[in-house]
């Protein structure tokens, strides 16, 4: 905060006590003139309206006189004037939120790091991990329903979770980093020069996929989906690994029908995630195993065999290989 603004602060803050005392001061004096005369000021409206001479209790008034010390004493300890933190030196980040933060690390950081050790299909199939994904379900409510819904079903420029059309990948490995790292993604607008190219294009996407279109805008678009096939394929399969859609599937983020293709086409589009690393670890693999458990997921590709495995059948004893038909 700059100094002038930590001195308007200040100006405003100890104005309005001083301001207050003097309000309290000036409206309970005693004016020359306005003694009452029996138990009435002597004001009178309306011709017999007249107002009651019986100022305060003494314990009211210094209520409010009290309440301007406790703000004097207040503003003393904590921070409240501009600049000025205080002479306890407490402040809400450093004092509360990173102590509650700490609180909450020593607790559940243990935790956290048990089911780190646990591999992502154990954690969202098991029965002895039903803890483990009800975690999993709590931090995706927090930091991911608001985009892809609470069942993780997406809605219109968000991705839907649970089906098996996943743009980065939905084995376990490729959705934990698009979890930590995000991505971004954009297509060009106006590729094609103009609106009936664009249409004719879009029916011919829409061929690709066996859906209902127009022949003649489908042949016609075919030679000017060139322009396309860089990023989509020629058969229109995209190339996951670089984030390029598939067009033959039924996962459009933005819409499958001609008219919604036709835009993407002319303006183009832009999306993205944002990387969640600062969640950490721990909680980034609980995160995974919840998603991928969502049904959506595909299974992660089988480990290699080792190199020193040895067939069962050289591993028997050769005792027990030689023994003879019983």
């Amino acid at each position: 905060m700059s100094s002038f603004w930590s001195g308007w602060i200040i100006v405003i803050a100890v104005g309005n006590i001083l301001a207050c005392l003097w309000l309290i001061w000036w409206t309970m004096r005693k004016r020359a003139g306005e003694a009452a005369t029996g138990d009435v000021t002597g004001h009178t409206w309306d011709g017999t309206l007249q107002e009651y001479n019986n100022p305060l209790p003494r314990w009211w008034l210094w209520l409010f006189y009290g309440t301007l010390v406790f703000a004097g004493v207040y503003l003393a300890l904590y921070p409240g004037l501009g600049g000025f933190k205080g002479l306890l030196g407490w402040g809400s980040h450093e004092s509360q939120y990173l102590g509650e933060i700490g609180k909450a690390k020593e607790k559940y950081d243990p935790l956290f790091a048990k089911y780190g050790q646990v591999s992502v299909a154990d954690l969202a199939t098991k029965d002895e991990y039903k803890d483990a994904r009800d975690m999993g379900r709590r931090l995706f409510l927090t930091y991911c329903s608001q985009c892809h819904g609470s069942g993780g079903q997406g809605s219109r420029d968000f991705p839907n979770l649970t089906d098996q059309e996943w743009l980065w990948g939905g084995e376990p490995e490729a959705i934990k980093a698009s979890i930590t790292n995000g991505f971004t993604a954009e297509m060009p607008a106006n590729m094609l020069g103009d609106e009936q190219s664009a249409k004719e294009v879009a029916n011919y996407v829409l061929s690709l996929g066996g859906k209902p279109h127009d022949a003649a805008l489908a042949a016609a678009g075919k030679e000017k989906y060139a322009a396309c096939a860089g990023c989509h394929g020629e058969d229109g399969k995209g190339m996951p690994a670089a984030g390029f859609p598939n067009l033959v599937d039924d996962a459009w983020r933005f819409g499958g029908s001609e008219a919604a293709i036709v835009e993407s086409i002319v303006k183009g589009r832009k999306g993205g995630m944002p990387g969640q690393a600062h969640l950490g670890e721990a909680k980034i693999h609980l995160l995974t195993a919840y998603v991928w458990g969502l049904g959506g997921g595909t299974q992660p590709a089988p480990a290699a065999p080792a190199a020193d495995a040895t067939p069962a059948a050289e591993a028997a004893p050769a005792a027990e290989q030689s023994a003879p038909a019983q």
